[in-house]
């Protein structure tokens, strides 16, 4: 995920259906871990993307 935050990523999402985890990557900013999420948003990045989690 690092590479394409240096490749101009603006949002990035890498889930763990395993752990029931979501890393949340974001430029310049330290990783977001959330447990358990049932809906990600694509933020002000993709405003009309919202997507929901089922384990």
């Amino acid at each position: 995920m690092l590479e394409y935050l240096d490749s101009g990523l603006q949002l990035g999402w890498l889930i763990n259906p395993q752990q029931k985890q979501v890393e949340i990557y974001r430029p310049n900013q330290g990783v977001e871990i959330v447990d358990m999420p049932v809906n990600l948003s694509g933020e002000n990045i993709l405003p009309e993307l919202n997507v929901t989690l089922d384990y």
